[in-house]
This record gives C-alpha cells, sequence and structure tokens, in this order.
C-alpha cells in the first residue's frame, strides 16, 4: 500500500495534474464552470414551476427559463471560444472569439429543410441537447483565432493599433465564418446533426449502468487525489443536460422519463453524492462519536456543510484526500451509490427524474423527494445512508486507532 500511495502522490498525481492543466483540456473545464450559473437559473425557475403547481395563481415565469437555460447551448459556444483565448493567451481574443463562436453556431444550428423556418426547432438546437455543438463550435473557432495570432501578422508594421487590431479580428472571423457557410450553404451539410450523430454513442454508453459507474466513480477516484472533479465537467455536462432534456420532453408529450444518467440523479438526489462526492455524510456521522478527541471536533465543525452536500471540508480537513485508509470506503461508495440508484429506478422503485433542478446543495431526504416527486425516496435514502454508513465504519474505526494512538503519544 505504502508503494501505492508513493506512486500516486509522487508519480500519477504530477502527471495528472499536468494534463489536466493544459490549455485545451483547462477550457473545457472552466467552461463547464462559467456555465453553472445559468444552468442554476433555469433550475429555479423549475423549482417556483414545482411550487406553482400547488398555487396556480402565481405568475409564469417562463421566458426566464428560455432565454437562460433555453439557451444554454449559445452561452457554451461563446464560453468555450472566450475560455481557449483566456487559457492559450490570447487576451485581445477572449470577447472577438466568444462572439464569432455564437455567429458560427447559429448558422450551423439553424434549421434545414421543412423546418428552415422554425424558431421552435432553432431554439430546441440551442437548448440543453445541443451542448457538444456548442463546445465543438467553440473549440473549432477557438483554434482557428489561436493558429492566426500565433502568426503576429502586422505586429511590427507602421499601421495604427487600433488597425492592425481589426484587421487581425476580421480575418479569423472570415476564415471562420467561411469555412462554415461552405459546409452549411454550399455542400449541404447538416453539421449539426453530424456532431450529434458523433456524440451520440459517448451518450449512450453514459446512459449504461457501466457508463453511470464511471462517470460516478472517476472523478471520485480523482477528488480524493486532491483534483477537482469540474475538469470532468467537459465531458458529463453534455450526457446530463441531454438526458435530462430528454425526459422533460418525453413527460411533456406524454411518456415517461427513461434516463437514469442526470445532474439530478447525482447531484439533486444526493443519494450518490450524499454529504457531497464519495459519500461521505455516513463519514461524517461517526467522526461526529469518535473516541478521538480531534476526530470528534473536526465531525462536528463539519456536520453542517455536510447536511448541504458541501464536503470540500471534510475531504482537506478530516484527510480523506490521499489517505489510503478513507480512500478505498470513498471509491466503494462511488460504485455502490450509482448501482443502487440504477437498480430502484430501472425496476421503478423510485422515479426517474423529470424536471431540470441542479441544486445540489439542498438537503437530502427533501431534496430527494423533491426532484423524484416520490415518497419512496425517503425510506430509500435511510437504506442507502445505512449502507454507507457500514462500508465506512471499518474504515473509519482504522484511521481512528491511528489518531487516538497519535494523541496518546503527546500526552505523554
Amino acid at each position: 500500500m505504502n508503494k501505492f500511495m508513493s506512486w500516486l502522490e509522487d508519480s500519477f498525481v504530477p502527471k495528472a495534474n499536468k494534463l489536466f492543466s493544459r490549455p485545451f483540456i483547462a477550457a473545457f473545464s472552466s467552461t463547464m464552470q462559467k456555465i453553472i450559473p445559468f444552468i442554476l437559473t433555469g433550475s429555479v425557475i423549475y423549482f417556483y414551476n414545482v411550487i406553482k403547481s400547488f398555487v396556480p395563481v402565481l405568475p409564469d415565469l417562463g421566458p426566464i427559463l428560455t432565454y437562460s437555460f433555453g439557451i444554454i447551448t449559445v452561452i457554451v459556444a461563446f464560453m468555450m471560444g472566450n475560455q481557449l483565448m483566456e487559457k492559450l493567451g490570447h487576451p485581445d481574443y477572449v470577447i472577438n472569439a466568444g462572439l464569432c463562436a455564437v455567429g458560427t453556431l447559429l448558422m450551423v444550428a439553424m434549421p434545414l429543410g421543412d423546418n428552415a423556418d422554425s424558431i421552435s426547432t432553432l431554439m430546441g438546437n440551442l437548448g440543453a441537447a445541443g451542448i457538444a455543438v456548442g463546445l465543438i463550435v467553440g473549440l473549432y473557432v477557438g483554434t482557428i483565432f489561436h493558429l492566426w495570432g500565433k502568426l503576429h501578422f502586422l505586429q511590427d508594421s507602421s499601421c495604427p493599433d487600433f488597425v492592425t487590431a481589426w484587421i487581425n479580428t476580421i480575418v479569423p472571423n472570415l476564415i471562420t465564418l467561411g469555412i462554415a457557410m461552405v459546409l452549411v450553404n454550399v455542400l449541404k451539410l447538416d453539421v449539426y446533426s453530424l456532431v450529434i450523430a458523433a456524440f451520440m454513442p459517448l451518450a449512450n454508453i453514459g446512459q449504461t449502468l457501466p457508463g453511470f459507474i464511471l462517470i460516478c466513480l472517476i472523478p471520485a477516484f480523482f477528488y480524493t487525489l486532491g483534483i477537482s472533479s469540474w475538469t470532468f465537467g467537459a465531458v458529463t455536462t453534455p450526457i446530463f443536460m441531454a438526458g435530462i432534456q430528454a425526459n422533460i420532453d418525453a413527460v411533456a408529450a406524454g411518456g415517461v422519463a427513461t434516463n437514469i444518467v442526470t445532474s439530478e440523479s447525482v447531484f439533486t438526489m444526493a443519494f450518490i453524492t450524499m454529504g457531497g462526492m464519495c459519500a461521505t455524510l455516513g463519514l461524517n456521522a461517526l467522526m461526529c462519536f469518535s473516541k478521538s478527541k480531534q476526530l470528534k471536533t473536526l465531525g462536528r465543525v463539519f456536520i453542517i456543510p455536510s447536511i448541504f452536500n458541501i464536503n470540500e471540508p471534510i475531504m482537506y480537513g478530516g484527510k480523506v484526500v490521499m489517505n489510503p485508509v478513507l480512500m478505498i470506503p470513498a471509491w466503494l461508495n462511488s460504485i455502490i451509490g450509482p448501482v443502487y440508484v440504477w437498480i430502484l429506478m430501472s425496476t421503478g422503485l423510485l422515479n426517474i427524474p423529470s424536471k431540470m433542478i441542479q441544486v445540489g446543495q439542498i438537503p437530502a431526504p427533501i431534496c430527494s423527494v423533491m426532484i423524484t416527486e416520490d415518497m419512496r425516496a425517503l425510506l430509500w435514502w435511510a437504506v442507502l445512508f445505512v449502507i454507507y454508513l457500514a462500508v465506512w465504519f471499518p474504515f473509519f474505526k482504522a484511521y481512528e486507532r491511528t489518531k487516538l494512538a497519535e494523541e496518546t503519544a503527546e500526552n505523554e
């Protein structure tokens, strides 16, 4: 175990941090963080609509949803172009590349054929279902601007600076939009559908049990190494958004929700992330009653954040990160959680979420009932809490013995 931990700490973690800090990967991660406020804006309206269903006299706030979360693909395209320029060191292009990405996206997302004049189809393309397209468009635009920026065109010329800046924006604009125009208007390619089709195998894998486990386990694994789970948002967010949008559309059409793998199932419901990623609420509860004075004190300090599914304090302050004794149950819980949720939802023992409410800091099991609209969530949450507690217990007791020995040695 010591050799394994030394390898993780001295070799794997530095290499992983170096990889995730590369500009293109960092831009994907940063983009997912930047769009969260717009997703949460939509979540607030969905939550409001739950209240409105019981109080019909409340006003309709649908337009707020339509022009925030409803155009999330536009926001993604802008932010991807923007963040690429920031990470690649092109400060003069951070706004221009983002705006060009929006224009390129609109060209690509414009409906074709029988739906050519359909505003509703266009708005659908600009919603959650098209996030993958927004990412690819932003990546494409950012790459063109980056390559042009590396040329340093007219850098040492006698032209006024503002003229040079205009030219160095106009040219990549023309190249980016020109290539898109050739693909869409000359070659008549449905680029939007092609990108969605290319993304679908990944989305389909994500909506399987093995995919669900990996989506939960991989970020948790890196989290226990001190590497932020936000890094993986570029992969998981499109899967989550496409899944919940499909569920919303299915229910609106009179059908049933079928996509289990959504942000609502992973985060909002607080089954898999009970107390935070790695399901640390059980660990926190054990710490509150520890024989170790230090662990007991820390447990009582950390319990309020844990109730709201915020576990950075316990992960770092409670020494879960890079602690071989506590890393193992954290990984186990990240497998148990998705398997448990999958069994419940696939067998009809718990409703699949069909509302987009991505607020992971509502205490469970209140949030569990809210997002599933199923009172059975109370029972299943309690059962899972006991399971998590049982997983943490032997590892926690081993860690507690170590801390007690340290405290005894200090007092002698």
